[in-house]
C-alpha cells in the first residue's frame, strides 16, 4: 500500500498539462469493440481504470498494445459476450461494452455492477433503453444478458441524463437499423467526443451536446482514429490547487467551454482566471470568499468538483452551502476534512460549510476518486503533515497528480505505508 505525504504551505507556480480525459477514454475504448480492424486511439491516460478497460477488451477477444499514451485495439477477433464481475466490479463503466457488443454481436452478458461509495447509480436506463430499440434482456445469477439479431432505431426518452446510459444507447444505435432518438440525454463534453468519434468511425449522430441526440443507424462502422480531449476534472482540479494555495498556475489543456461554471465560481470566490488559447491561469486570492454552490447535470456545476470546491470553502472567510443533487452519497469526505481541523455541518443534501483560519495537517483516508482529491488540495494548503491513505482511489483517476504538483512547487511524495 502506498500513500500521499504533504508538508502544507508552499504557494504553487507555474504551467502544468493536463493529461487525457479519464471519463472520454472509457467510452472511446469500448467504442472500438463496434468495427473490426486496428484502431488507434492516443493521449489516453495511464489509470487505474484504463488497465482495466484493456483487460476487459483482451477478455473480450481483442488485441491491445500500449505504447505510452497511443492504444491500438485490434478488434477483429471479438469472441467472447462475456464481461466477468471480477472486472465489472472494480470499475463501473465495464457496463458499456453492453451496447457495443449487442450492436455487432447480437448478444452481450455483463455482470450487473452493483453499487460504488457514492451511490447506487441504477443502471435500469441504459437497459430500458435497449429494450426500446429492440434487445430482449433477463437477469441471471448476477449478470445482465442481451440479444437481439439486429436492433431498430426507436424514440428514447431518459427520465434523468445519465451519461453513461446516452454513451451506452448511442453506441448501440450506430449499428441500429434507422433512426434513434434521445431525448433528456446528457449533454457533457464526453458525450460530445464520443459522438464526433463515432462519426469518424462512418456513424450518424446529430445533436449531441444538446438534450436531443438524433442517431442514424448504419449497416458498419470503420476503425476509430481519435485523440482524447483535455480532462477537465482534472484541469479543474489544478485550478482549485492554484486558487487555495493563493498560487498563480497556468492550467495547459484546461477549455474554457468546459469549465463555465466552475470559472463562475473560482471568481466569486476571489480568484483571478485568464482565459488563454489552450490554457487557463489562475491567481489566488488573499482571502477567499464563501460562495455557495449546487452540482448539476452539464453545463450546472459537476458533482465530480463539489469535494474539491468543499476543501476551497474551508478556508473561506465566511459560510457557504454546498448541495449535492447529483449522488445520494457524496459528503464522506467531510469527516476526513473535519479531522483536519474544517468546519462543515451536514443536513439532508446540504453542506454547510463555515470557513477557518487554517487547517492544520493529519491523517486523512480517501473514501472515492474525488474525495481523495479533496484531502490532497486541503494538505497543499494546511499547517504541518498531511497523509493521505487509500490512494489507490486517486489512482483511478489522476495520472502522476504528485509529480505534477511537486513541479509546481509544492512538498509533496508518494511513500511506501
Amino acid at each position: 500500500m502506498e500513500k500521499i505525504v504533504i508538508r502544507g504551505g508552499n504557494r504553487l507556480k507555474g504551467d502544468v498539462q493536463v493529461s487525457g480525459a479519464k471519463n472520454s477514454a472509457l467510452p472511446l475504448l469500448f467504442a472500438t469493440l463496434l468495427a473490426p480492424g486496428v484502431h488507434r486511439v492516443s493521449n489516453v491516460p495511464q489509470l487505474r481504470d484504463i488497465t482495466t478497460v484493456e483487460k476487459v477488451l483482451s477478455i473480450l477477444g481483442a488485441h491491445v498494445i500500449r505504447d505510452g499514451d497511443v492504444f491500438s485495439v485490434d478488434a477483429n477477433a471479438i469472441e467472447s459476450i462475456e464481461a466477468p464481475y471480477d472486472l465489472v466490479r472494480t470499475m463501473r463503466a465495464s457496463v458499456l461494452v453492453l451496447g457495443p457488443l449487442l450492436a455487432r454481436l447480437g448478444h452481450a452478458r455483463v455482470s450487473l455492477p452493483g453499487g460504488c461509495a457514492i451511490g447506487a447509480r441504477p443502471i435500469n436506463l441504459h437497459l430500458k433503453g435497449l429494450e426500446a430499440l429492440g434487445a430482449k434482456i433477463s437477469l441471471d445469477h448476477g449478470y445482465i444478458e442481451a440479444r437481439a439479431k439486429r436492433l431498430r432505431g426507436a424514440r428514447i426518452y431518459l427520465d434523468t441524463p445519465t451519461v453513461g446510459g446516452t454513451e451506452n444507447l448511442m453506441m448501440a444505435a450506430a449499428l441500429a437499423r434507422g433512426t434513434t432518438l434521445l431525448e433528456n440525454a446528457a449533454r457533457e463534453p464526453e458525450i460530445v467526443e464520443l459522438a464526433e468519434a463515432l462519426n469518424k468511425m462512418g456513424g450518424k449522430v446529430d445533436g449531441a451536446g444538446s438534450d436531443t441526440i438524433t442517431i442514424e443507424g448504419v449497416d458498419e462502422l470503420k476503425p476509430l482514429i481519435h485523440s482524447v480531449m483535455p480532462d477537465r476534472i482534472e484541469a479543474g482540479t489544478f485550478m482549485i490547487a492554484a486558487a487555495i494555495t493563493r498560487g498563480d498556475v497556468r492550467v495547459i489543456g484546461a477549455l474554457p467551454h468546459h469549465q463555465e461554471a466552475l470559472i463562475a465560481k473560482l471568481r466569486e470566490a476571489g480568484a483571478e482566471l485568464i482565459e488563454e488559447a489552450g490554457a487557463i491561469r489562475v491567481k489566488g486570492p488573499r482571502k477567499i470568499l464563501p460562495v455557495d454552490i449546487k452540482t448539476r447535470p452539464h453545463p450546472g456545476f459537476p458533482t465530480d468538483m463539489q469535494a474539491q470546491f468543499m476543501a476551497l470553502m474551508a478556508l473561506a472567510g465566511g459560510s457557504s452551502v454546498i448541495s449535492e443533487n447529483v449522488f445520494e452519497n457524496r459528503f464522506m469526505h467531510v469527516c476526513e476534512l473535519q479531522r483536519m481541523g474544517a468546519d462543515i455541518t451536514i443536513e439532508g443534501h446540504a453542506a454547510t460549510v463555515k470557513g477557518v483560519k487554517s487547517l492544520c495537517g493529519a491523517p486523512v483516508m480517501a473514501t472515492d476518486l474525488r474525495a481523495s482529491a479533496s484531502l490532497i488540495l486541503a494538505g497543499l494548503a494546511a499547517d504541518n503533515t498531511t497523509e493521505v491513505s487509500r490512494i489507490y482511489h486517486l489512482d483511478r483517476g489522476y495520472e502522476r497528480i504528485e509529480t505534477k504538483l511537486k513541479a509546481l512547487g509544492a512538498d509533496i511524495e508518494r511513500v511506501k505505508e
